[in-house]
């Protein structure tokens, strides 16, 4: 297929970890080639425009945008469907990813994460996590979610806690309770190989098989290891009446589902298609109403926590400077309960190499551009990388964070019912204001615009305020329908409130 961009047309969709990249338009030249399986977050057959057209597919296939027009590769189908970019999404949310009226549980709109990753890796141990549940609320942080990441297992398949890391995990867990945490376990869909729970899993045929009938062992971020057969039902009663177990077991409140990724089934020369298997994946959440997945593929409209990919402790390279472009893709995908990813940066490598010059200034202005997304979520503490002066700023987002929470999960209750999102585009609830290359500003549902410093050392910022009438947080009220350079100072978040 091949067809023209319209005048003053914009096209968003495909893959989130492109949104930095978009809107695309007339003088655009990219490739989005949905087939490939080197995608580390969420993936979808569909594309809207301003002009209220749709591209989609129950496959994946290619679109190349390349100069005013669009080749595609593989069957897709291109619809007029409206007018504007609204009325492309709410079509694709009835039509080609429809919502669940369920949401995940409140408490991740509401609360804050904390993921322990960047400060233990893989040394998951009780007396560290207790410690670092205890250190939250010594500094005077509020208690919410906690994920227990990586290596609290001693092998993957295995779902008892490691006995040398863990003297008495159920007490763990309930002190981790008491103390007013709800806590999360990180799993993955692989097998550690020639484990014994390989070897039952190989007898019992739950594991992903070769074409020549052998289990198939694909390569993962850490190490090689095969995966569970997903399309067996006997094997998916075997994963998730396990995960039931832990919860019976252990207290535990939900999973972290991890992993999952095309490029593992990929690799493992699995005979059905990877994004098959990652799909599959994601359809296990839907049970648990505590859930969070980085990975997926076609998911749109599941009542699923989507985390955006691992950020680098960065301005510019992956960093800061998609955090916003990438968050309001996971909008117009469907993937509307989404949560930016660990504040300051969660991609570990990043991190360990800015160890000793962590950048203070980008720890505070990503908890900013994070407090008033659906979702915020900590891992590198913040009362250890940064002095009395910025974590005081840090904790006065998660306080606003809290404060807006109410409406925040009336956000997604009113998501579940009509399919908008949360966190919405400005040329999504202004069609005709001409907003379609804003990426640095969003407005949080209908009523409140954020606008937050993305640039390093910047104390100020022009904010396009479209027209009416808007309330500033300091309450100055200001007439919209232009554009305002306003002073942003480090401790300063700017959002207004929508008059009536």
């Amino acid at each position: 297929m091949e067809f023209s961009l319209l005048a003053n047309e914009y096209w968003w969709g495909g893959m989130v970890e492109k949104g930095i990249e978009m809107p695309f338009h007339q003088q655009s030249k990219v490739c989005l080639d949905l087939r490939r399986t080197d995608h580390y977050n969420q993936v979808s057959p569909f594309f809207l425009s301003s002009r209220g057209r749709i591209l989609w597919s129950q496959k994946p296939f290619s679109a190349t945008f390349d100069k005013g027009k669009v080749f595609v590769d593989g069957i897709a189908q291109l619809e007029t469907v409206g007018n504007c970019l609204r009325e492309a999404y709410l079509y694709g949310a009835s039509h080609c990813f429809p919502f669940a009226s369920n949401i995940p549980d409140a408490m991740f709109f509401s609360a804050p994460q904390y993921n322990t990753w960047i400060e233990l890796m893989h040394d998951q141990n009780q007396e560290a996590i207790i410690a670092y549940a205890r250190n939250i609320i010594a500094h005077g942080m509020p208690p919410g979610i906690l994920m227990i990441d990586d290596g609290w297992a001693l092998d993957y398949g295995e779902f008892t806690f490691h006995p040398g890391k863990f003297s008495n995990p159920k007490k763990m867990v309930e002190t981790l309770h008491e103390m007013g945490f709800w806590v999360m376990l990180w799993v993955c869909p692989y097998v550690s190989p020639d484990s014994p729970v390989f070897r039952e899993l190989q007898a019992q045929d739950y594991l992903i098989l070769r074409q020549d009938g052998k289990p198939a062992a694909g390569c993962w971020w850490n190490g090689i290891s095969a995966g569970i057969d997903l399309f067996s039902e006997e094997a998916v009663g075997w994963f998730t009446g396990k995960l039931k177990k832990m919860m019976q077991e252990y207290g535990i409140d939900g999973f972290k589902f991890d992993g999952g990724d095309m490029e593992f089934y990929a690799s493992a020369e699995a005979p059905e298609k990877p994004w098959h298997y990652t799909e599959k994946y994601g359809l296990l959440g839907e049970v648990f109403a505590f859930n969070e997945y980085r990975a997926a593929w076609n998911l749109g409209g599941k009542p699923l926590v989507m985390r955006l990919s691992d950020k680098q402790h960065s301005w510019t390279e992956n960093g800061i400077n998609t955090l916003l472009p990438n968050s309001l893709v996971q909008g117009l995908l469907g993937y509307t309960y989404h949560c930016p990813d660990m504040i300051g940066g969660g991609e570990i490598h990043s991190f360990h190499q800015n160890r000793h010059c962590l950048d203070q200034e980008l720890v505070v202005r990503y908890a900013q551009a994070s407090a008033l997304c659906p979702m915020m979520q900590f891992s590198a503490a913040p009362w250890r990388v940064l002095d009395e002066k910025h974590f005081e700023m840090v904790q006065k987002m998660v306080s606003l964070h809290q404060k807006m929470g109410e409406y925040i999960v009336g956000l997604a209750q009113h998501s579940a019912r009509t399919c908008e999102p949360i966190m919405r585009h400005m040329a999504y609830e202004f069609p005709d204001a001409g907003c379609e290359t804003i990426q640095d500003q969003f407005m949080l549902g209908s009523k409140i615009l954020v606008a937050p410093i993305l640039k390093k050392g910047e104390r100020s910022r022009s904010v396009y305020l479209p027209e009416g009438i808007w309330r500033r947080n300091d309450n100055a009220v200001m007439r919209g329908g232009r554009e305002i350079t306003m002073d942003a100072p480090l401790n300063t978040l700017l959002y207004f409130e929508r008059g009536e």
